[in-house]
């Protein structure tokens, strides 16, 4: 495994969860927002006439940004993502979230001067996971083949997105119950042992 990931030059990673400290309560969003239980936000919002889901649209982008300032980098992710950069990686996000709330994330919790703009996608850029889009589309812009790209994630989504475009996945979990061991090609607790691979 190990050369395996030092011959990776292309990774994405997705953002809340994963490059930060995860601070979404995604039960109490559903409830604010009225979307029953269990349900997918985005794909509930969706669902919507237009003129009703815009409003709900809107309330979503305000509590991303808010929850942006409670979170931090996770463990290992300033280390991480500085070999990988200093390495020449191409380096990218794909997130559920807004690009706007990406980059005003990435900026607070020290991670801004790592990622070029058009490499951070957000839900209106590609169609949200677990759709491998995102990954085809920044695979398309680094002139690269899906196969040859890592996605780092944290939920089911990323996994099904990853195995999806044929990626290599990466399923961290600091908890370490890894739910989904047949959609992941490596699991960790924490960024730090991607590192152990690189070294």
């Amino acid at each position: 495994m190990k050369d395996f990931i030092n011959s990776r030059r292309h990774w994405i990673f997705d953002l809340d969860g994963t490059l930060t400290v995860a601070v979404h309560d995604f039960a109490a969003i559903r409830r604010e927002l009225c979307i029953p239980d269990g349900s997918d936000i985005l794909g509930h919002l969706d669902s919507l006439p237009g003129r009703e889901a815009a409003p709900l649209h809107q309330r979503l982008q305000e509590i991303e940004l808010e929850l942006s300032h409670l979170t931090g980098a996770a463990t290992g992710a300033l280390r991480l993502i500085a070999e990988l950069y200093d390495r020449g990686a191409s380096l990218g996000i794909l997130t559920r979230n807004t690009r706007e709330n990406a980059l005003r994330t990435l900026e607070l919790v020290g991670l801004g001067g790592f990622f070029e703009v058009e490499y951070v996608l957000g839900r209106d850029e590609a169609v949200p996971k677990p759709d491998p889009d995102g990954i085809q589309r920044l695979a398309e812009l680094w002139e690269t083949e899906p196969s040859e790209v890592v996605m780092v994630g944290d939920y089911l989504y990323d996994l099904q997105a990853g195995r999806s475009a044929g990626a290599m996945t990466v399923h961290i979990d600091t908890a370490g119950e890894f739910r989904w061991p047949d959609l992941a090609d490596l699991t960790i607790e924490s960024l730090e042992e991607i590192m152990l691979h690189l070294e």
